[in-house]
């Protein structure tokens, strides 16, 4: 029996320290898992910012080619419909002159 004693006080003894190891080691891990999760929030948004602004300038430079476009095809058809115009003038007073 003496030697049940000393060997349960050990024991309980070891406990202790381990428990408060538990409860210490427990709650730096939600400290951790608190500081990560306001960091992934963090990443998150800046990734949702990124990716907005990108999509913005997407759209920006998708509009800007369709406009270059436009302003090419009306600066042609302009042009085209000036030497119809000229073309359709000078046969016309040809014939009248001739």
């Amino acid at each position: 029996m003496s030697n049940e004693r000393p060997a349960r006080r050990a024991h309980a003894h070891h406990h202790l320290p381990s428990g408060t190891r538990m409860r210490q080691s427990l709650t730096q891990f939600e400290k951790a898992f608190h500081y990560e999760n306001e960091l992934d929030q963090q990443r998150r948004a800046n990734l949702r910012k990124t990716t907005e602004t990108r999509a913005r300038q997407r759209t920006i430079q998708r509009e800007r080619k369709k406009s270059s476009l436009r302003f090419y095809l009306l600066t042609l058809s302009l042009i085209i419909t000036a030497i119809v115009v000229t073309a359709a003038m000078l046969g016309t007073l040809y014939l009248l002159l001739s």
